[in-house]
């Protein structure tokens, strides 16, 4: 069991498993996640390397940014990893998480050993439609409408996950949804307004597992297929079955795809 930490800055909130003396492999969650969410990940990790997971500014025991944008959020990863001490990290991002991890990218392009973008999109919608207007109320509209992060965590969690997932997942999961501060869920839902990475997916010079499930409606599979043939060292996994939330959903099918990268660059390293 992890016990949760606090950065000597008093800024983030993390928890983390392994020596000082190893690598970090650092896990960054999404929108309605937490630190906690990866325990499962640290725990099969953590003998290997230093598994940390941050919360996100805003979540579990890390203080909100003054401003938020994917921008913001990047530089908050830099001052955490500096925190922490994480040289030559490999990242691993979720959704927004990957987000960051791109934008990250763009300011520290060789700092990372690797990365891996699970579930998340080099880039938000299209700007020129109403369709991100329209993902934004569907998310935001029923907390307008007097719902709280409580009520809609079942309903919300239900959208996004595949076929079969795991029990224990979804009851994290559901756990971490209800836990998020209405505030930290609107401020991270407009921050991704705007997002777009794409032309910045070629310059990426480090190893990368671009990870996607079947049934993502969130990141859909051909979409993140189609983003890994942009980045020149990347690997392309996609798990049958799985929806938005692939490490709650099917822990050992994301854990071995997440060793087996691990292990290819274990070799080159």
């Amino acid at each position: 069991m992890t016990t949760p930490l606090t950065t000597n800055d008093g800024r983030f909130g993390y928890e983390a498993a392994g020596g000082p003396g190893k690598r970090p492999l650092v896990f960054l969650h999404g929108i309605g996640g937490a630190a906690r969410a990866w325990r499962g990940q640290i725990a099969a990790f953590g003998d290997r390397y230093r598994a940390v997971a941050w919360d996100m500014p805003g979540y579990g025991g890390s203080a909100p940014l003054a401003s938020v944008g994917i921008a913001t959020l990047a530089d908050a990863l830099q001052d955490f990893l500096q925190q922490i001490d994480a040289q030559r990290p490999v990242l691993v991002g979720h959704s927004i998480g990957g987000m960051i991890v791109q934008q990250w990218l763009t300011q520290h392009p060789r700092t990372a050993a690797a990365v891996v973008l699970a579930q998340t999109s080099p880039a938000f919608g299209k700007a020129e439609d109403d369709w991100q207007k329209q993902f934004i109320e569907a998310r935001l509209g029923p907390l307008d409408r007097g719902e709280t992060m409580k009520t809609l965590s079942p309903s919300l969690v239900k959208e996004l996950v595949g076929d079969n997932p795991d029990t224990n997942g979804m009851q994290i999961a559901r756990d971490c949804m209800a836990s998020v501060p209405e505030a930290s869920y609107r401020a991270m839902m407009l921050a991704l307004l705007g997002f777009d990475q794409r032309k910045a997916l070629a310059d990426i010079t480090v190893s990368t597992l671009v990870l996607s499930g079947s049934k993502d409606k969130n990141a859909p599979a051909p979409m993140m297929a189609k983003m890994a043939t942009y980045i020149p060292s990347a690997t392309y996994v996609e798990l049958e079955g799985a929806g938005h939330l692939v490490n709650l959903e099917q822990p050992r099918a994301f854990d071995a795809a997440l060793d087996q990268f691990l292990k290819t660059i274990e070799v080159t390293a």
